[in-house]
């Protein structure tokens, strides 16, 4: 059975569309009218071997904020639905991704319990057309919506770019780990019976 989910999200500021195929192979078709955002979200499913379809057109001619916002709602909620009652996952994953001089390292749980730790310094305030503190707020807005215990901590870096990849990679890894199935498990990966 493919785990997949459609969401779609109208706002007065944004209005996107998504499909989520959690046991894909990487594939993705992206346009958030936000050239590197787009490049990120690329990486994410192409690491974390899922397929996604995402079309987001927001405020840009305010900024970025509401469109990579919002996409991580979207994201989130995809994930949620796609995943279902979670049963077999097995819900945790921890991935170090190095990039150049940045390591990254990103671990997660599918708990439920959204909660972002993000300890990270991003020397630069734009990565081309992207402002790079709207990288935590994609991260906890997927967290939030897609019910993650998120830790994302940068052990080295200098370069704005290289850091921010080397975190979108080892998210999409993190995933690929923690949504894998393990048939080992019966029900869900929990002692109180539910996730």
């Amino acid at each position: 059975m493919m785990r997949t989910a459609t969401m779609k999200r109208q706002t007065a500021e944004t209005n996107i569309s998504t499909t989520l195929n959690i046991d894909g192979t990487g594939k993705s078709e992206i346009a958030t009218g936000i050239g590197f955002f787009d490049h990120m979200l690329l990486l994410l499913t192409k690491h974390g071997f899922m397929d996604l379809q995402l079309i987001a057109q927001g405020d840009l001619q305010v900024d970025g904020h509401h469109t990579v916002e919002d996409t991580g709602i979207v994201l989130g909620q995809a994930l949620a639905k796609a995943l279902g009652d979670k049963s077999g996952i097995k819900r945790y994953g921890t991935a170090f991704v190095p990039m150049d001089e940045a390591l990254a390292m990103v671990s997660l749980d599918i708990s439920g319990r959204p909660f972002l730790v993000f300890d990270v310094a991003i020397p630069s305030e734009r990565i081309g057309d992207f402002d790079s503190e709207l990288t935590e707020e994609f991260l906890r807005a997927l967290s939030v919506h897609a019910g993650l215990t998120l830790h994302v901590r940068l052990l080295s870096g200098k370069n704005s770019h290289h850091i921010v990849e080397a975190i979108f990679k080892a998210l999409g890894r993190a995933l690929d780990e923690a949504t894998s199935m393990d048939e080992r498990i019966v029900g869900v990966m929990s002692s109180k019976g539910m996730l």
